[in-house]
C-alpha cells in the first residue's frame, strides 16, 4: 500500500517555544513540584530515642532485634520522633516501623539481616492485591504497615547480608530490605542499601513516597511499587539515586504522577520496567549504562552482566494488568551498553495515549530497535520522538529480517529493524531523530506496519551499499516527510 505523501512545513515554535504541548506542561509542573518540596522528618515533632539505651549491642554478633523494636515503640508511643542508630553493626530480624517515626541511621551505623530466616516477619497485604497470596515473600528487615509521616535517613547502610533462601522464590530469594504496604507520607533518603535477598525497596498501595540520595547495590530490584486497578501508587518520587542492581533497577505497576529524576541507573537487567498502567509519568535527566557492576543471580551459574532495556514499558507483560499508559514524558536521557534505549509494547486490555521522547542520546545499542507496537485490537494514539540520537552495533544480515514479527515476551528482542519499529499507531512522529551504526547494517532502518499518519521531519540514517529499502511501511495511511532522504519506492 503507498502511503498518501505530503511534505510538512516547519514550524520553528513547535521546539522551542509553547505551542500547546500537554506533555511540556506537565513537564515544567512537575519538575517545579520536585525542585521545590520539602521534607519534614518525624523526628522535627518528637525526641530522639537511642536503640543503644534500649539495649543494642551494635557488635555484629548480638542480635539486637528485641531492643530496636522497643525503641521504636516508646518513639510511637511518644507521638513520634527518631530513633537512632549511633555507629556500629546492628545484626536484626525484622523491624516493624511505625507512624510518626524516623529510622536515622548514623554514618558508621549499619542494619545488618540475621541469616536465621525465622527472625523476619511479613505484613498483610490488601485482599484486592494479586501478591496477596504470596505470603511470605513480603518478609523484609524493615516493613511498614498502614504508616503514616515516617521516614529512614541517615549516612548509615541497611546491609540485606545476602540471606537467601533455598525455599523461596527462585529457590534463593529470601528477605527484602524494606517492604511498606497502604502507607503514605513515607520518605527515604541519603541511606545506602546494599545486598537484600530480593528487592531492596518494595512498596504496595502506597502514596506520597519520596526516596532521594540512596544508593542501591547489589540484590534483586532496587526500588519496585506495585498498586492495583484501582488503588494506583501515587505521588512517588525517585530523585537523585544511584542503581547498581543484579535485577531491574526500578520496576512495578499501576503507577500515577510519578518522577524519576536526576538518576544513574546501571543493571544486569533493565533500567526502568513498568509491567503494568501509569498515568503521569516523568523520567528526565537520567543516565543509563552497563554491563552491570553486579550480576544478575538468577541467569545460571554465570550470572551474567549485560545489561537489558534502558527503559521498557510493557503493561500485562508478566500477568494481565488492564488499565491506561498515558501522559508519559522521557527526556534529557543518555544510555550506552544496552540491549535496546526504549521499548515501549501495549497489550489486549490496555491502551496508551501520549508518549513523548526526547533529548535522548544512547550509544551501544546491541540487540534491538527502539520499538512502539500495540498488540491490542485499538492501536497507541500518539507517540513522538523528538531530538533523538541512536548509535547502534550493527552488523545485521538481510536475511535475519522475520517474515512476520511475532507478540513480545517479557524481554527485548531482535526485531526486523535495526533502528526502529512501530505498530499499530494512530500517529507516530519521528522528528529531529538521528540513527547510526558501528558496523554496516542491512537490513531497514525503519519499519513501520499500521500507521494511520507517520510524520518523519529531519530523519537521518546512513546509506548502506546494497540496502535499497532503508525505510518500509506497510498500511501507512498518511506519510508526512519533511528533510528526509527517503527513497522514491517508500513515498
Amino acid at each position: 500500500m503507498i502511503p498518501q505523501v505530503r511534505r510538512l512545513r516547519k514550524q520553528r515554535h513547535r521546539k522551542h517555544g509553547s505551542s500547546g504541548w500537554p506533555a511540556i506542561a506537565f513537564v515544567t509542573a512537575m519538575l517545579a513540584l520536585v525542585v521545590g518540596s520539602r521534607v519534614a522528618f518525624a523526628a522535627s515533632a518528637g525526641g530522639v530515642f537511642n536503640v543503644r539505651d534500649e539495649g543494642a549491642a551494635g557488635d555484629g554478633v548480638t542480635l539486637d532485634t528485641a531492643a530496636i523494636n522497643r525503641a521504636v515503640e516508646a518513639c510511637a508511643q511518644a507521638g513520634g520522633g527518631q530513633v537512632l542508630f549511633p555507629p556500629g553493626r546492628y545484626l536484626s530480624g525484622t523491624v516493624r516501623l511505625r507512624s510518626h517515626v524516623t529510622l536515622f541511621l548514623d554514618a558508621g551505623a549499619t542494619l545488618v539481616g540475621t541469616t536465621n530466616l525465622t527472625e523476619y516477619q511479613q505484613p498483610t497485604p490488601p485482599d484486592f492485591m494479586p501478591e496477596a497470596r504470596w505470603g511470605k515473600w513480603h518478609r523484609a528487615l524493615i516493613v511498614g504497615e498502614n504508616v503514616e509521616d515516617a521516614a529512614i535517613a541517615g549516612q548509615g547502610v541497611i546491609d540485606g547480608n545476602k540471606v537467601f533462601d533455598p525455599t523461596g522464590e527462585e529457590h534463593m530469594r529470601g528477605p527484602h530490605g524494606i517492604v511498606l504496604v497502604n502507607s503514605r507520607r513515607f520518605t527515604l533518603r541519603d541511606v545506602s542499601i546494599l545486598d537484600a535477598a530480593n528487592y531492596a525497596f518494595y512498596l504496595e498501595v502506597c502514596d506520597d513516597v519520596d526516596v532521594r540520595n540512596v544508593k542501591f547495590t547489589g540484590g534483586w530490584d532496587g526500588v519496585h511499587f506495585r498498586g492495583a486497578a484501582g488503588h494506583d501508587c501515587r505521588n512517588v518520587n525517585i530523585i537523585g539515586c544511584q542503581f547498581y542492581t543484579g535485577d531491574d533497577a526500578i520496576a512495578g505497576r499501576y503507577w500515577d504522577r510519578v518522577v524519576i529524576s536526576g538518576c544513574i541507573v546501571n543493571s544486569s537487567c533493565n533500567g526502568i520496567r513498568l509491567i503494568g498502567p501509569a498515568t503521569h509519568l516523568l523520567i528526565h535527566d537520567c543516565l543509563f549504562y552497563g554491563p552491570g557492576v553486579r550480576p544478575h543471580r538468577t541467569s545460571g551459574p554465570a550470572h551474567r552482566t549485560n545489561m537489558l532495556s534502558g527503559i521498557i514499558l510493557q503493561p500485562s507483560a508478566w500477568d494481565a494488568s488492564p488499565g491506561p499508559l498515558d501522559d508519559v514524558v522521557i527526556s534529557d536521557i543518555t544510555m550506552h551498553d544496552v540491549a535496546s534505549p526504549v521499548t515501549i509494547w501495549m497489550k489486549q486490555g490496555n491502551t496508551a495515549g501520549r508518549i513523548t521522547v526526547s533529548r535522548l542520546s544512547a550509544t551501544g545499542v546491541y540487540r534491538a530497535a527502539a520499538s512502539v507496537e500495540s498488540w491490542a485490537d485499538v492501536p497507541m494514539t500518539n507517540v513522538v520522538f523528538r531530538d533523538v540520537d541512536l548509535e547502534f552495533t550493527g552488523g545485521g544480515k538481510a536475511d535475519q529480517i522475520p517474515l512476520t514479527v511475532k507478540g513480545p515476551g517479557v524481554d527485548c528482542r531482535p526485531l526486523p529493524a535495526w533502528g526502529f519499529y512501530v505498530r499499530n499507531v494512530e500517529r507516530l512522529t519521528l522528528e529531529d531523530v538521528r540513527f547510526s551504526c558501528a558496523d554496516d547494517d542491512f537490513r531497514p532502518v525503519v519499519v513501520a506496519d499500521g500507521v494511520k499518519r507517520l510524520d518523519l521531519d529531519n530523519v537521518r540514517f546512513p546509506k548502506i551499499p546494497g540496502v535499497r529499502e532503508p525505510v518500509v511501511m506497510t498500511n501507512v495511511a498518511t506519510l508526512n516527510v519533511r528533510e528526509t532522504a527517503l527513497p522514491a519506492a517508500a513515498r
